[in-house]
C-alpha cells in the first residue's frame, strides 16, 4: 500500500512534517495558493492541513477526489465548509487545546494595554511626544470582569482576573454554577454581565445564537467606564453598534483582535479611534502555540491513517 499523502496548504510549523513522516505519511507543504491552485493540487492527496489563510470551500472539497480528512491547526474552523465536507464523507478535525494559553494571554494583554493607554502612548512616544497628560489609566485590581463564555481560553482570563482580586462574572448557558465556581467566578445573566462589568471579555464561539450577541441594547446597558475585549471571533459583537458606543462615549474603549471582515479594511473607522487597541488576529500567534497545534494535528492524522482513529472531529449540525 502506498503511503497516504497530506497537503499542508498554510504556514504550519515544520514539526508537523516530521511527525507525519515518522508516522509513515508523506507530507508536502505548498502555501500561498489561490482557490483554483488548491483545487488543482489537492486532487492527489488523502489529507489536507490548513491554518486560517486557506479557505477549504465546497469547490476544494469536491476537487479532493481522494480526500479523506481535513485538519485545522487551530481551534476555529470558520474557513472550512464543514457541511460540504460532511456531505462528501470527509472528516474535519481541529486542535482545540493547542492555542488555549496563547489566546487567553492575548485577551489579558489587550485588557492591560487598554486600561493603561499603552498603544496610544507608544505611538506618541515614537513620534517624539511626552504624552503625560490625558493618559491616566485605570487599575484592574478590584474591578468586575465579565466573561462571555467559559471555555478553555476564558478560564485563563478568569484565573488572571482572580489573581488581581477582580470579581469574575460569567455568562454561559452551558456552564454550571459549580464549574464557574472552580475558577472563582459566578454565573450571571447576560444583562448582569454587561451592566455590572468594568471589563467584558468575549470568549464564545461564533454560532447563529451568538451572532451579534453584543449589540446596541447591550451597549446601552454598559457603564460609561466599561471596556470591551474581543479576541474570540468577529461577528459576536455588532461592529456598527460598537462604533457608535465608542464614538458617543457609551463605553470607554475596546481591545479588538478579531473582526467581521479580515484582514481589517484599510478604511475601517476603527483605525481612527483613539480609544481602541487593534491587533491583527494574533491570539494564537506565539511560537509555543504554533508548535503545539502543528504537532497535535499531525499526530491526529497519523492516528487516523495508522489506526482509523478520529480525534477532535468537527461535524456539521
Amino acid at each position: 500500500m502506498p503511503a497516504p499523502r497530506v497537503l499542508i496548504a498554510d504556514a504550519v510549523s515544520d514539526a508537523a512534517i516530521e511527525v507525519l513522516k515518522k508516522g509513515g505519511v508523506e507530507a508536502v507543504k505548498k502555501t500561498g495558493m489561490t482557490e483554483d491552485q488548491v483545487c488543482a493540487e489537492v486532487a492527489g492527496y488523502e489529507g489536507l492541513i490548513v491554518r486560517s489563510a486557506t479557505k477549504v470551500t465546497a469547490k476544494v472539497i469536491a476537487a479532493g477526489k481522494r480526500l479523506k480528512i481535513v485538519g485545522r491547526a487551530g481551534a476555529g474552523v470558520d474557513n472550512i465548509d464543514v457541511p460540504a465536507a460532511t456531505a462528501a464523507g470527509v472528516i474535519v478535525e481541529n486542535t482545540p487545546g493547542g492555542n488555549t494559553t496563547s489566546a487567553g494571554e492575548h485577551a489579558v494583554a489587550l485588557m492591560f494595554a487598554l486600561s493603561r493607554h499603552v498603544a496610544m502612548c507608544d505611538r506618541l512616544m515614537h513620534a517624539g511626544e511626552w504624552p503625560k497628560k490625558g493618559t491616566t489609566g485605570v487599575e484592574l485590581t478590584g474591578k468586575t470582569l465579565g466573561l462571555l463564555g467559559l471555555g478553555r481560553v476564558a478560564t485563563v482570563v478568569a484565573k488572571v482576573g482572580r489573581a488581581l482580586d477582580m470579581t469574575v462574572l460569567v455568562y454561559d448557558p452551558y456552564v454550571t454554577d459549580t464549574r464557574a465556581a472552580e475558577f472563582g467566578a459566578r454565573k450571571a445573566t447576560l444583562d448582569d454581565v454587561v451592566s455590572k462589568s468594568d471589563f467584558i471579555s468575549v470568549h464564545s464561539p461564533l454560532t447563529p445564537e451568538t451572532k451579534n450577541l453584543i449589540g446596541a441594547a447591550q451597549f446601552a446597558r454598559m457603564k460609561k467606564t466599561a471596556r470591551l475585549i474581543n479576541a474570540a471571533r468577529g461577528g459576536i459583537v455588532d461592529e456598527a453598534a460598537l462604533l457608535d458606543a465608542l464614538k458617543s462615549g457609551k463605553i470607554a474603549g475596546a481591545g479588538l483582535d478579531v473582526f467581521e471582515s479580515e484582514p481589517l479594511p484599510a478604511d475601517s473607522p476603527f483605525r481612527s479611534l483613539p480609544n481602541v487597541v487593534l491587533t491583527p488576529h494574533l491570539g494564537a500567534s506565539t511560537e509555543e502555540a504554533q508548535e503545539r497545534v502543528a504537532v497535535e494535528i499531525a499526530e491526529q492524522f497519523v492516528a487516523y491513517f495508522q489506526k482509523g482513529e478520529v480525534r477532535n472531529a468537527v461535524t456539521a449540525k
